[in-house]
């Protein structure tokens, strides 16, 4: 090791691939590492996950992260503005090691690396400064995520994905056109090749307890089963798990087939009562399928035909008084996957918000 101790500190708004090869150099060259994760609170990324997603990325014994708030305003020309900064970074790593440690080391990859190094009477160490070994940036991320996305690492692409759930009553073709939509946009190629779609897990749920019981009772029945609510808060976790795991090895879109939201309308009609939505399912588009254009089909797993029209409007008034951004889709399977695709490249071009930065001219 050339150095003892070696310090990082950035933005990491959101953390890329240049981030990680920054962090990994240091780590190569000191016997440890504390990496400052400095965000100001107009940026819409919270501080506790960039954290998070870090420490995910660099589990090594000797790298160490320090959050800190720095709503300090930009301008690398005052020398107070300078020294109000390098207040905050002291102060983060006195809240994590106890006490000031020495700082043999700075390590960065922007231009003023050497006089944050000259304020803390370290060892300048420059790690590619022109972008040529990992051509990306944190404002190039925020730009264009899809463009971007190979620098991402799995934590960062399940919290950037955009996230469109296909949900209906029984037999409306709900997990077909989950399927499709998916495979339209893994199709087109490229980074969009990886897209994923997240089964039903409630329907595994469903086969397992029927199955369960058919060995007490080998007559047994669907509409045997009894359920409690707890089973239902077990299905929406499963679910959740699923879709997460998807979500970090999809492309920038991920299509999943029912969530949470379907399954709370689920134990409303066999148990009374709407159980609350978990606040970690985050979507950005509930398509709906239509019941009049799809003919019922008895596979054995379903209630039957005589409440389907009763569970669609359900569905449509929860998720208008909710105020949710979905689409109802009608027609045939060609009609219907058009319209979703159409819908989906709109919610896309949109693109995810992020909150501007602090810079040196706001």
């Amino acid at each position: 090791m050339r150095y003892g101790h070696g310090l990082v500190i950035g933005k990491f708004y959101p953390p890329h691939a240049g981030h990680h090869h920054l962090i990994d150099a240091a780590a190569e060259a000191c016997e440890r590492v504390t990496v400052v994760v400095a965000a100001a609170s107009v940026e819409s990324i919270p501080l506790a996950d960039r954290t998070a997603w870090l420490r995910e990325a660099h589990p090594q014994a000797r790298v160490h992260f320090a959050p800190v708030v720095d709503d300090v305003e930009i301008d690398y020309g005052s020398d107070e503005v300078w020294a109000r900064h390098v207040e905050v970074f002291r102060h983060g790593l006195r809240q994590y090691w106890g006490s000031e440690p020495g700082i043999d080391a700075v390590f960065s990859s922007e231009p003023y690396g050497a006089e944050l190094a000259r304020r803390f009477g370290a060892v300048s160490v420059a790690v590619d400064p022109a972008r040529e070994r990992v051509p990306v940036s944190g404002t190039a991320v925020r730009d264009d995520p899809a463009g971007n996305w190979g620098f991402l690492s799995p934590a960062v692409r399940a919290a950037l994905v955009k996230r469109v759930v296909v949900v209906g009553a029984e037999s409306s073709g709900t997990t077909t056109l989950a399927r499709d939509l998916a495979g339209a946009f893994a199709a087109r190629g490229g980074v969009w090749a990886d897209t994923r779609w997240v089964p039903e897990y409630g329907r595994t749920y469903c086969e397992e307890k029927l199955a369960a019981v058919r060995q007490r009772d080998s007559e047994a029945r669907l509409e045997d089963l009894e359920w409690a609510p707890e089973e239902f808060a077990l299905i929406t976790d499963r679910q959740l798990a699923w879709e997460e795991a998807a979500a970090r090895v999809s492309s920038p879109l991920l299509v999943c087939d029912t969530d949470a939201f379907a399954t709370a309308l689920w134990h409303e009609r066999y148990l009374g009562g709407v159980p609350p939505v978990p606040s970690r399912a985050r979507h950005d588009l509930w398509i709906l399928t239509d019941v009049r254009d799809v003919p019922f089909e008895q596979d054995g797993w379903r209630d039957g035909e005589k409440i389907r029209h009763a569970m669609h409007a359900r569905f449509t008034e929860e998720l208008t008084v909710r105020n949710l951004p979905h689409l109802l889709v009608q027609g045939t399977p060609e009609t219907r996957l058009a319209r979703a695709v159409e819908a989906v490249d709109a919610l896309l071009a949109r693109g995810r918000h992020f909150a501007a930065p602090l810079t040196a001219d706001r």
